[in-house]
């Protein structure tokens, strides 16, 4: 199938929607599954027809589809969603076949192909992986393919997880450096409270002020899904902060939604693009330690322009190995930052308060490197949070 090749132009509202030449598009478990009738033929249709006609308008799509879990439980025999991951494996991997099958029979009849791309955290974040993601799935687009991804379930980890696909099509869009996100599920829109009572919709976000007061629901009463408007803000900022607009709204406006008409929530892009283990880093990491540190150190950090060294940590706290995720806080105990450590937590106690010459004195000269470098840290753009101490081990 060929298209009109779209020249690339920045995408800074909704109206420009239609004219983007790659989007990344997620659709929830809800949208598309229930835990008694499995996968909903006629949501998927729907959802093929949308997104088939931006295909044929010019866009390329990425499809984010959560589902697999959901789908595979009504074949087992299991009338709620399992709490053990073994159990989420299995009904995964029986699943995802049946959730692709719906796809390839709907798309085909718009004369497009799919492909299945199963992702971990791990193939994101790590270099080799990441380039082999990139490479297959710039591929699939060129040739005009709609890949479909999701998380490996079937093979990932407690430590290793998304935790939901809202955040896996917000590293999926920086990944392939989409024009826009467009996040779908049950709800129409962001609202400033319970819509129930009568709150009102947010239909623009210019920075993340403009949730400060705003009550965000969890996970909705279908029962199938991980996410809830938690996550989807959470996954919308994420894509905004690192210069990627991003839409949230039903996956009854997908239609309307890609047309560039007056739906759901739009996120402006407001921050620069920056690296993929940055973004995992900041929002998805389960970090193994802190070290608390010293007023000059927190300036000095907080501008995101220097190292780490040991001479301005005042203590070490955790568990942790070379290349770990750790976080950075001052002495109040409020987390500013997120680094890799550049040495295991039983090397730092004797540093703690040391120059570099006096390292390289006492320990040699492998011991002058940054504890995290500048390369390594990530300031925690959301704002700050305090931590107890306790939490930060993980």
């Amino acid at each position: 199938m060929s298209v009109a090749k779209k020249r690339p132009s920045p995408v800074k509202s909704r109206l420009d929607l239609p004219s983007a030449d790659l989007v990344v598009v997620k659709v929830g478990s809800s949208s598309i599954t229930s835990v008694s009738g499995g996968i909903d033929s006629a949501a998927i249709q729907r959802l093929s027809d949308a997104v088939g006609r931006a295909v044929k308008n010019g866009t390329k799509v990425v499809l984010v589809s959560s589902g697999a879990i959901s789908a595979g439980l009504a074949p087992l025999g299991f009338d709620h969603r399992p709490g053990d991951l073994a159990t989420q494996q299995a009904a995964a991997s029986v699943g995802q076949g049946l959730l692709m099958a719906h796809y390839t029979a709907a798309f085909s009849g718009h004369g497009l192909i799919t492909s299945q791309v199963l992702l971990t955290a791990e193939d994101l974040i790590q270099r080799q992986q990441y380039a082999n993601a990139f490479r297959a799935l710039s591929k699939l687009l060129s040739l005009g393919v709609v890949p479909i991804v999701n998380e490996n379930d079937t093979v990932a980890t407690h430590e290793i997880r998304f935790g939901d696909n809202d955040r896996l099509a917000a590293l999926v869009a920086h990944l392939v450096n989409a024009d826009a996100l467009v996040l779908l599920s049950d709800v129409d829109s962001l609202y400033d409270g319970p819509p129930s009572e009568g709150a009102q919709r947010i239909p623009h976000v210019r920075s993340p002020k403009d949730l400060t007061e705003v009550r965000i629901g969890s996970v909705g009463s279908a029962g199938v899904g991980t996410g809830g408007m938690v996550t989807k803000v959470q996954a919308a900022t994420m894509a905004s902060e690192s210069g990627i607009p991003a839409l949230i709204t039903s996956t009854v406006n997908a239609g309307q939604a890609l047309t560039g008409e007056d739906v759901g929530t739009w996120f402006d892009a407001y921050g620069k693009r920056r690296p993929l283990r940055h973004l995992w880093l900041a929002h998805l990491a389960n970090t193994h330690g802190r070290l608390t540190l010293d007023a000059g150190a927190v300036r000095a950090i907080a501008k995101g322009k220097a190292s780490l060294l040991a001479a301005g940590v005042k203590a070490s706290e955790g568990a942790f190995d070379v290349g770990d995720p750790i976080e950075l806080a001052d002495a109040e105990g409020v987390v500013f930052a997120r680094g890799f450590s550049s040495y295991a937590s039983n090397d730092i106690p004797e540093m703690l308060g040391l120059t570099s010459g006096e390292l390289r004195e006492k320990f040699g000269t492998q011991f002058e490197r940054p504890l995290v470098h500048v390369d390594d840290l990530v300031i925690m753009t959301n704002g700050v949070r305090k931590i107890s101490a306790r939490s930060a081990a993980v």
